[in-house]
This record gives structure tokens, C-alpha cells and sequence, in this order.
């Protein structure tokens, strides 16, 4: 006779009668699946996993884009694939945004590539935003010349200037990032080669400029207004920002990110972290198609123009949710607030920021997969919402992968005792007076924590 497990018919029991007081039926075969794997699957491999699904349900120009860059250039996939989002989301601007479950929302985020030096964080990033590194470089041009015909044509001793049209900003005081995005109000994009300056700077708090720079990302990324008043400069308003981030940080500076009020303000929480995932050691002697770039750059092109003519006629797009697309986004919607209340306060604070740029990805993906067709005015369908949810889950993973080399908090009573430890037994001369110095404490004090922590023959009592 075979004995049954008295756990396992107390949770079948628990199942049945569960199932019959709440009229609940059995997980589904793909629930449960989803579940085992959420168990067995380690965050990297989720994170890979996540990634091709999303790769396969792209458009088959970006899918070729980001393949052949990894296949000759030996860029990986994921880098190549932010990098793209930046470029779209800089390029959409004001000109595009959403109204549904009572919030008007825009498609522009932050992006930060995480690896160790040499890992190709810059190239990618080049190669994305080389079309709107184009038109900067002509808009420089253009400036260049009216500025010089102002200039023969009116007083040296003129207030007039010419406003500078640009898309991307790369090296600049925070008054200079500001002006700049004044001059260019339905967007201005922040590139940065090395972003761990910035987050450093902003992490200082003796710095001015990191506050002031940590500010501005907090109001640009909710696209709530600026305004600049001040004495001795130029004051300006913008009634709404528009403000994207792209940079690299390598991996060894990732536990700066979580200093000094960076994390506290809400900042990291607004980033969405891509780690390596994908590598190719195999050297090609091809080079990358033109057609393949031109390919990427037609729809990039495509949603630029519709952007330029909507801000030459001051005017915005909003696109609308079929009904399908709306279900499935208040479904996901609850989901991260029933989610929320569970998680730890660090991932918790995450995931109130996941519950507004999935509205962002969820248009920046319904422009990324119209651009080739123009037809940016489409409702968004059932299937860019699930893209977008598969996205946005993926950048909550690669989180927690950073999360991973997050300094834990040193506890101070462990502390004190290791170092009282160590100082007495390396023989450290005058090892209390040492001690107080470090822990700036009273020699009274410093004498109770000897007592506290070593044994009596150490202390010689």
C-alpha cells in the first residue's frame, strides 16, 4: 500500500476547497509554466529569454539592423536595441502623447547601457542616433550662417540672436542644457559617451549643478513645465518639457548610482538599465550593409518630418487606444499596483515608475512599428500593448540585475565591533584614540564600546 504525502494532500485539500470558496478555477498550463519559471530561471537568463521574444516582435528592418551590427560589428543586441529606443523617443518629441486612465503621457525615456570597459557601449549608441546626429550637424551649419548674416545686418550691440536648432546635447552647463531645450521646446536629448560624471556631480551634495541637473531630469521625464528666473541671465518658460537620456556607466561604478539622494529622488527609478547579455567573439571581414541602415533610418527619417511639420504648425497628435489595447493595458496597470504592495520598498518604488512609462513605451513602440508606413495616426492595437508590457518588464529585470551589485547598508553596531576588533589584535598603537578619531565619538564612549566588545583579557580586566 502506498502512503500519500500528508503535505501534499493538505495542499491539494487547501486547492479544492480554495477553489470552491472563491470560485476560482485552476491556473492555466501557460500560468503555471510562467510560474515554474520565475523559480528555476535566473534573472540574466529571464532578462535573455525576455529579450528575443521582444527582438522577434519587432519590425523586420530593426530586427535586421540590430542582427547584422552583432554579426559584423560584434555589437550586442540589447545595446543596439536601447540605443534605437532613444533615437525614436528623442525624435517623437512633443509632436505625439496619449490621454487613457485620466493622464496625458509623451514617449520620452531614459536609457543607461551597463558594462566593462571595452564591452562596445559607445558604438551602438553612435550608429542609432547617426540620423539625428545628421540633422544636428546641418542645423549647425544653418546657424552658423544666419548668425553671421545677423550679424552684418544689425548693431554688434543687438539683444537679437539666432535660436540654435538641435536634437542632441552632449556637452553642457545645466543653465546651457536648459536655454538649449528652450530653443528647441518640443525636445532636447541628452548623449553621453560616460554618464557616470553626471550621476557623480548629482550625487554631490556641494554641487549646484548636480541638484540643478538632477532637477531637471525629475521635471523633464513628467514633461512638467520650466521656468527660469533669475537677475543677472535671460528669463525663459517652457509650459511643457521634453527631455531624454541616453549614456554608458561601466560596471564597476554601478553601486554610485544608489548614493546620495540619487535613488532617494526618484532619479534611478526613471532609468531603464540595459545589462550585456548577447556576445559575438567571431570577427567578420563584411561590412554592415548600406541598405540595412537606410532601412533604419527610412522610418526614423519618417517620424522626424511628421514631428518637424507638427512643430512648425504648433500643434500635437494624440493617439488613441482601440478597445482591446485599452483592456489589456488597465489589466497590466492593476497588475503593477497589486504587484507593488508585496515587493520591497527598493523595488516597490520601481515599480510605481513602470506604471507611468509603460504609456510612454506603449507609444514610443506604436511609432516605432507605424514609421515605416506613416501611419502614426492608427490606434494602438491589443499587440503593440503586450510588446510594450514585454519591454518594460525586461528593463524591470535588467533592474534587478543591478540591484545584484548594490552595496548593502554597512550596519553600524558590526561595524564598530570589527574595527575595535582588528585594531587591537594588528596592536594598533593608541588604538583608542584612533578609534575616536574615526568614529568622532568621545574618549568615554570609545571606552564603553572596548569594554561592550572585547573579551575582558583583551580590554585587561
Amino acid at each position: 500500500m502506498v502512503e500519500k504525502k500528508k503535505g501534499a494532500e493538505n495542499s491539494t485539500n487547501d486547492l479544492v476547497t480554495n477553489q470552491g470558496k472563491d470560485s476560482k478555477e485552476f491556473p492555466t498550463l501557460a500560468e503555471i509554466e510562467e510560474n515554474i519559471n520565475d523559480i528555476i530561471v535566473d534573472d540574466k537568463q529571464k532578462a535573455l529569454n525576455q529579450f528575443e521574444a521582444i527582438l522577434l516582435s519587432l519590425p523586420s528592418e530593426l530586427q535586421e539592423f540590430i542582427n547584422e551590427n552583432f554579426k559584423h560589428k560584434r555589437i550586442p543586441k540589447e545595446f543596439m536595441f536601447s540605443s534605437i529606443l532613444f533615437a525614436y523617443s528623442n525624435a517623437a518629441g512633443l509632436a505625439f502623447n496619449t490621454h487613457i486612465l485620466n493622464y496625458t503621457n509623451y514617449a520620452n525615456l531614459y536609457f543607461a547601457i551597463i558594462s566593462d570597459r571595452g564591452d562596445t557601449k559607445s558604438e551602438p549608441m553612435n550608429i542609432a542616433t547617426k540620423p539625428l546626429k545628421d540633422h544636428d550637424d546641418r542645423f549647425y551649419n544653418d546657424f552658423r550662417l544666419d548668425t553671421q548674416k545677423l550679424k552684418e545686418t544689425v548693431n554688434n550691440n543687438s539683444d537679437l540672436e539666432v535660436r540654435r536648432k538641435q536634437l542632441l546635447l552632449q556637452n553642457a552647463t545645466i543653465e546651457s542644457a536648459i536655454y538649449s531645450h528652450f530653443n528647441n521646446p518640443y525636445s532636447i536629448g541628452v548623449y553621453m559617451d560616460e554618464l557616470m560624471g553626471l550621476i557623480t556631480k548629482m550625487a554631490d551634495n556641494n554641487s549646484t549643478q548636480g541638484s540643478e541637473w538632477r532637477v531637471f531630469f525629475l521635471q523633464g521625464n513628467t514633461n512638467s513645465h520650466i521656468d527660469i528666473s533669475r537677475k543677472t541671465t535671460q528669463s525663459f518658460r517652457l509650459p511643457e518639457s521634453y527631455i531624454t537620456l541616453l549614456g554608458a556607466i561601466q560596471t564597476e561604478f554601478t553601486p554610485k548610482l544608489f548614493s546620495n539622494g540619487n535613488l532617494e529622488s526618484g532619479l534611478i527609478d526613471r532609468i531603464l538599465f540595459t545589462n550585456k547579455l548577447t556576445k559575438n567573439t567571431l570577427l567578420s571581414k563584411e561590412n554592415l550593409s548600406p541598405l540595412v541602415y537606410e532601412n533604419y533610418k527610412l522610418g526614423l527619417i519618417s517620424l522626424l518630418d511628421q514631428r518637424f511639420g507638427l512643430e512648425r504648425a504648433a500643434e500635437k497628435q494624440r493617439i488613441g487606444y482601440s478597445i482591446e489595447a485599452e483592456k489589456e493595458l488597465m489589466k497590466y496597470a492593476q497588475e503593477l499596483i497589486s504587484r507593488k504592495e508585496k515587493l520591497p520598498k527598493i523595488l516597490k518604488a520601481y515599480t510605481s515608475k513602470m506604471e507611468i512609462n509603460i504609456h510612454k513605451m506603449i507609444l514610443l513602440i506604436h511609432l516605432i512599428k507605424n514609421a515605416k508606413t506613416k501611419t502614426f495616426n492608427n490606434s494602438i492595437n491589443k499587440q503593440t500593448v503586450k510588446l510594450s508590457i514585454l519591454v518594460i518588464e525586461f528593463y524591470y529585470t535588467n533592474f534587478k540585475l543591478i540591484l545584484e551589485q548594490k552595496p548593502e547598508k554597512i550596519n553600524e553596531n558590526d561595524f564598530r565591533k570589527e574595527l575595535i576588533t582588528r585594531a587591537t589584535k594588528n596592536n594598533v598603537n593608541n588604538a583608542q584614540t584612533v578609534i575616536k578619531s574615526i568614529l568622532n565619538i568621545s574618549k568615554g564612549q570609545v571606552s564603553k564600546l572596548f569594554k561592550k566588545y572585547l573579551p575582558p583579557y583583551e580590554t585587561g580586566n
